[in-house]
């Protein structure tokens, strides 16, 4: 109803009709941002969330909805306006965000309606739900149409007429919620559930804050964001000195999927590349985390003449400036692999409900009575519905069941006593059931407690086992526990701290996702691959390579071709080039695909290592300015690239063979900020 400003101290009083009273401090920074805190709110009873914004542009370009930011990245307006959460209590989107996190859906906007003209049936500012079955990854990805926009958040969004406005919020957390929820709710195979989101003490709105930013679109991310993680202390790794949101730090990894390691360490170096992702060893396709082996793991690296230790292969490749990881899925706790499920279950499972027994129970009986019959017929989780993981935990048995009888008494139906190799127990009436939450691969996950305990656990794992890269699959299981970016947030904080504290310095992370709570300490993205990401004979993206690199474009983050390109008997240097090219210009980062077979089946192997390595000694020179990345996008052209010495090279362009040189430009490391 009333605003208040005073200059001489920067506060500003917000009087709202129900009496509430807020206190904003306002503070310009380094020229470059203005700070927005919330001191303070008196009169705060049944206010659970606050909002900043929405802010409203009348930019109608480009939006990056992880970190709140419209962007017009035409020639004549380059410009961006962004609203940046400064802690990991802020969110992104407005305080209606049900879970934390924005449902993963198609946002019809076209970025530029004289090249993406929306056909008549269609406006914008609507929403459809993704494609396919909800289980595949790559079917989500359904539409090519470049105005059909794939949702990573809701910091930023836009209404009827295109234009984008900007939001965060903040929620008090130190008093449990109900939630009915999914992180896909337009789709069949994952409904929304009913969940008990728990408390967190100390977690409160009080001391949310955002940085209300605008500037020219081109140095809007190094001179502007980068100001701001610096200044306020948000997170900033480090790669040889450069904060790894440079873009001339991105670079391609390598996707080992050969069974044996013989020449990886060997071939990653000839390329150049800094990282190496274990995809296949032995059976450990995707590694799930067991808290009790303390991150000594038994993964043992295949030779031709035998096995040796992680240990032993990353004390290898260290020395060599390459890291090493594995392919993971998070924090997904399956029966048969993870302490925490059998034969004990931990007491901090994340669960959906909460019920009381009435009545004493044996353990033989199946006559299980429960006081509130509400939302137990609910298959549980919310990805998948796995039916195997349908259970409760008393104690510390696992109960299996299916449904509830829907007069009293109250009897859960189906029962299998001492589930997943837990003991079936005599309970007390009056002892708590709790409904689990599952996870999609039918196991389950910690609540955000024990989840904590699975940072500290992950730092564990890369100080004993030497590694440096992390592939998190299942990366999605941090929005389970119903806090959604903050849960991320405070995942990723605890394990950088606790990575930090046995002495490791950087970390390569990528994962099967990206969110508001992840784009600071995730540095790539190498999701998907194949021709649904790139397709370097026709030189076109695929669905679900469009997708995600204007989701990466839009918020100022490397996209990615995936893991891909594999050498084979007809792989020749110029279609390695022109990946190259690509990547250099759209700002694209790749896991190569490689084996031993695929690699050594290739006449030109040596020759194309030679190209791919010359192309990122350049790109880390930052020697590619912007005119040049803009002529590289061009699929139409083909180039090759000479180095001249150390220092300098020579871009030519070439026809479709790579016959016929013409020199086009004569590049140079940038001494400010190449290395």
């Amino acid at each position: 109803q009333k605003a208040t400003y005073n200059s001489a101290s920067g506060k500003m009083i917000l009087r709202f009709k129900n009496g509430s009273v807020a206190t904003i401090f306002i503070e310009p920074k380094h020229g470059k941002y203005i700070k927005l805190t919330l001191l303070s709110l008196s009169d705060r009873s049944g206010i659970n969330k606050i909002q900043w914004g929405p802010v409203y542009t009348n930019i109608t370009n480009i939006f990056g909805e992880m970190l709140g930011v419209a962007r017009d990245t035409s020639a004549a307006a380059n410009y961006a306006i962004g609203l940046l959460s400064l802690n990991d209590a802020t969110t992104g989107g407005p305080a209606t965000t049900v879970g934390g996190i924005a449902p993963f859906e198609y946002l019809i906007h076209s970025p530029d309606p004289k090249r993406f003209p929306l056909p008549p049936d269609l406006h914008e500012g609507e929403f459809f739900s993704i494609g396919g079955n909800g289980i595949s990854d790559v079917a989500f990805y359904s539409h090519p149409e470049e105005y059909y926009r794939i949702m990573y958040g809701n910091a930023a969004g836009v209404d009827s007429f295109g234009r984008i406005s900007i939001v965060q919020h903040a929620t008090d957390r130190q008093k449990p919620r109900d939630i009915f929820f999914s992180g896909m709710p337009k789709m069949e195979a994952n409904k929304p559930v009913h969940q008990e989101v728990q408390a967190l003490p100390g977690v409160d709105y009080i001391g949310s804050a955002v940085a209300l930013w605008g500037c020219p679109d081109s140095i809007a991310l190094m001179t502007v964001i980068q100001n701001i993680a610096v200044s306020e202390g948000l997170p900033h790794p480090m790669l040889n000195g450069k904060w790894v949101k440079d873009p001339a730090r991105y670079i391609p990894d390598v996707l080992w999927v050969g069974n044996t390691y013989d020449s990886a360490i060997s071939y990653t170096h000839q390329l150049g590349f800094k990282g190496i992702e274990g995809w296949v060893i032995g059976k450990y396709f995707e590694y799930y985390p067991d808290r009790a082996d303390n991150g000594n793991i038994p993964v043992k690296i295949p030779f031709t003449t035998g096995k040796e230790s992680m240990k032993e292969f990353t004390d290898k490749s260290n020395a060599k400036g390459i890291v090493f990881g594995l392919h993971t899925l998070l924090d997904f706790l399956q029966p048969g692999i993870s302490s925490d499920v059998s034969p004990v279950p931990n007491d901090s499972l994340c669960y959906l409900q909460k019920r009381i027994l009435v009545k004493n129970i044996s353990a033989s009986d199946t006559d299980i009575v429960i006081n509130d019959p509400a939302y137990l017929d609910e298959v549980a989780g919310w990805e998948g519905h796995p039916k195997d993981a349908n259970m409760v935990r008393i104690g510390k048995e696992l109960i299996h069941y299916m449904g509830v009888t829907k007069t009293y008494p109250y009897t859960l139906k189906h029962i299998k006593r001492g589930y997943w190799g837990t003991t079936a127990s005599a309970h007390k009436a009056g002892s708590t059931v709790y409904k689990l939450q599952t996870n999609c691969y039918g196991g389950l996950v910690p609540d955000i407690f024990l989840q904590d305990k699975y940072a500290d656990y992950y730092a564990r794992l890369f100080k004993k086992q030497g590694m440096h890269y992390i592939d998190f699959d299942g990366e999605e299981s941090l929005f389970y526990q119903g806090y959604g970016e903050y849960s991320v947030k405070r995942f990723f904080r605890r394990l950088f701290e606790t990575a930090k504290k046995e002495g490791i310095n950087y970390l390569m992370i990528t994962g099967s996702t990206l969110s508001g709570g992840s784009w600071y300490y995730q540095n790539i993205w190498n999701v998907g691959g194949g021709e649904h990401m790139y397709n370097s004979k026709t030189r076109s993206w695929g669905i679900e390579g469009k997708d995600i690199r204007n989701v990466t474009f839009g918020n100022y983050f490397p996209s990615t071709f995936g893991g891909n390109f594999a050498l084979t008997p007809s792989s020749t240097v110029q279609e390695y080039e022109n990946v190259e090219a690509v990547s250099v210009g759209q700002g694209v980062t790749y896991a190569l695909d490689l084996s031993e077979k695929s690699v050594e089946s290739c006449p030109e192997k040596y020759e194309i290592f030679h190209a791919i390595k010359t192309w990122e000694n350049a790109r880390s020179a930052n020697a590619f300015p912007s005119w040049i990345k803009n002529e590289l996008r061009d699929t139409s052209k083909y180039f090759h690239l000479e180095a001249v010495n150390a220092d300098n090279w020579n871009l030519y362009l070439v026809n479709k063979d790579g016959s016929d040189k013409r020199l086009f430009a004569r590049l140079k490391r940038d001494k400010k900020d190449g290395y």
